[in-house]
């Protein structure tokens, strides 16, 4: 059950980090280039969820255990 709730956390945190990098896309209407627009969203801690939200689940999922993670 715990690994269950971890999982989704992650999974949470990262669905809502992209959310945040698509809205995220209008920076390039306003003239920002895409070097510009990678640096910006590395630097925003709301986009960094996004990598610890993946690494939450790929941690989960392939760590070994008593019980086993099916959704």
């Amino acid at each position: 059950m715990f690994k269950t709730f971890l999982f989704l956390f992650g999974f949470g945190l990262t669905i809502i980090s992209l959310s945040y990098i698509i809205m995220y896309l209008n920076l390039l209407t306003l003239g920002y280039n895409f070097l510009e627009y990678v640096n910006f969203i590395s630097r925003r801690f709301e986009c960094m969820n996004f990598f610890i939200g993946t690494l939450l689940m790929l941690i989960i999922y392939f760590l070994g255990g008593k019980y086993e993670l099916y959704l």
